[in-house]
């Protein structure tokens, strides 16, 4: 996908940590596996399978967070909630790259920076939970944990945590990652055919005239400077893509961290960018000790309990050496609670000079549940935070670089409003969801085209 890279600043090994150093901190949301030895069998034939990516992309990719700290680059990270193991397949992986790429596009044309595309896929097979059980009537169960721990259906044995499903998101995985790149570099992506990534909603969205103008616009632009050039301008045929997931499962985290040749250190190789949640962001805990040792670029979910000192500190575990491109903060408020809770984290930051990406997951705190029984979030809450956040950022000195988004490919009804102003009621159409509402293709497009007009008035408003 991209050229090697050397080290990108001067940083050190993590002292006393090892892949399975994580073991003697406390461990939040692991599945307890009821077989220790068949838990082993399955991990030591994982630790011989083939990594997913390899550090050349893992550290081209830092170089580019690097860039986006520094107001050179926009990060749009998204995808599933949870993958579930029956949507590896070339239409569901396809249609989810096509909304990424035409997200991309739009960002590219409005906001005259290149973005680093992330895909949230390849690897997010396991979910975070709130209670170990889940009852129905007079029956309890474990939780469901995503398809890499157990089944979701509500059936003892579907329950039961099966250490050999971890095999089985390597292989779909690797599937994922393999078709993914098969697209890109073949030319899915290439900018002189836009019209490529189209999905079946474009003749007849609301937004349909709109983006046909943008790919129209960049069309002509990439034909004004192939006739200046006098031939085809070749590295518009491909993009860079890369992967992320949240690292919660460290069972099969740890198999697949290794070493490299002519690399020192750690690469988790399951993915480029993975992520801590913020059930698992302790500092004395068993998910910080495992990152502070890896090679990755990594990111922490930061919600509205987290205090500035509790980031500080973060910080100071996880990049000790203010390593560019290396630490990412993913804030996710809720609209309601963003404009209070934001602040004093930027200004605690700010103050204290190091490198981060800022990013907003103006998802994870707004969901809420309907009166006919469904999880859902409220467009409107989305937009509000993204747009808010921009402000925050702005007024404190800092910068928004990225957002993080549950989206889809497909004809969705999971969130309400947007274009088409969803109700309550559409969601019975087509929620397929098996944990978090997600995005629809026509309400993510809804939300770069509003990053790009949002960010359109705040530079009307700097020059007036």
């Amino acid at each position: 996908m991209s050229t090697p890279e050397r080290t990108l600043h001067p940083v050190t090994l993590a002292e006393g940590w090892s892949p399975e150093s994580w073991r003697g901190k406390p461990a939040l949301q692991l599945p307890q596996y009821p077989d220790a030895g068949a838990l082993e069998a399955a991990l030591a034939e994982l630790r011989q399978l083939p990594p997913l990516v390899t550090s050349w992309e893992i550290f081209a990719l830092k170089k580019q967070i690097a860039e986006a700290q520094e107001g050179k680059r926009f990060l749009l990270q998204g995808g599933d909630c949870a993958e579930n193991f029956a949507d590896c397949e070339s239409g569901t992986i396809s249609n989810r790259l096509k909304v990424l790429l035409q997200m991309s596009l739009v960002l590219v044309h409005g906001l005259r920076l290149p973005v680093v595309r992330v895909g949230r896929f390849a690897g997010q097979y396991a979910k975070p939970r709130s209670a170990d059980m889940e009852t129905r009537g007079e029956v309890s169960l474990p939780s469901y944990r995503g398809d890499v721990v157990n089944g979701p259906e509500f059936t003892a044995a579907a329950r039961v945590p099966d250490p050999r499903r971890m095999l089985t998101a390597h292989a779909r995985s690797a599937m994922t990652m393999n078709f993914v790149r098969a697209l890109i570099d073949g030319g899915f992506a290439d900018l002189h055919h836009p019209e490529y990534w189209n999905l079946s909603w474009v003749g007849c969205s609301p937004l349909a005239e709109d983006y046909q103008e943008m790919v129209n616009s960049i069309g002509d632009a990439v034909r004004f400077m192939e006739t200046l050039a006098g031939a085809e301008v070749h590295n518009l045929n491909r993009i860079d893509f890369y992967t992320s997931h949240e690292a919660l499962l460290l069972p099969y985290e740890a198999a697949l961290t290794r070493q490299v040749p002519r690399q020192w250190g750690w690469f988790n190789l399951s993915t480029h960018y993975p992520w801590i949640g913020m059930r698992t962001a302790a500092l004395d805990g068993a998910h910080v000790e495992y990152f502070r040792g890896i090679r990755n670029p990594i990111a922490i979910k930061v919600g509205p309990s987290v205090q500035p000192d509790q980031l500080l500190r973060l910080m100071d575990a996880l990049n000790p050496d203010d390593e560019p491109g290396r630490l990412t903060f993913i804030h996710r408020m809720g609209a309601g609670q963003v404009a209070e809770r934001l602040p004093p984290l930027l200004e605690a930051v700010r103050r204290d000079g190091r490198r981060v990406l800022w990013v907003c997951d103006a998802m994870h705190g707004n969901t809420e549940s309907t009166t006919n029984g469904y999880k859902t979030r409220r467009f409107a809450n989305i937009l509000a935070e993204v747009e808010q956040s921009f402000d925050l950022h702005a007024a404190a000195g800092t910068r928004l670089g990225g957002v993080h988004l549950e989206l889809t490919g497909e004809d969705v009804t999971e969130c309400t409003g947007g274009a088409r102003e969803l109700t309550e009621a559409d969601l019975e159409r087509a929620y397929r969801s098996s944990v978090d509402p997600r995005l629809n293709y026509e309400q993510s497009l809804e939300i770069a085209m509003a990053i790009v007009r949002k960010q359109g008035q705040r530079k009307g408003d700097a020059r007036a």
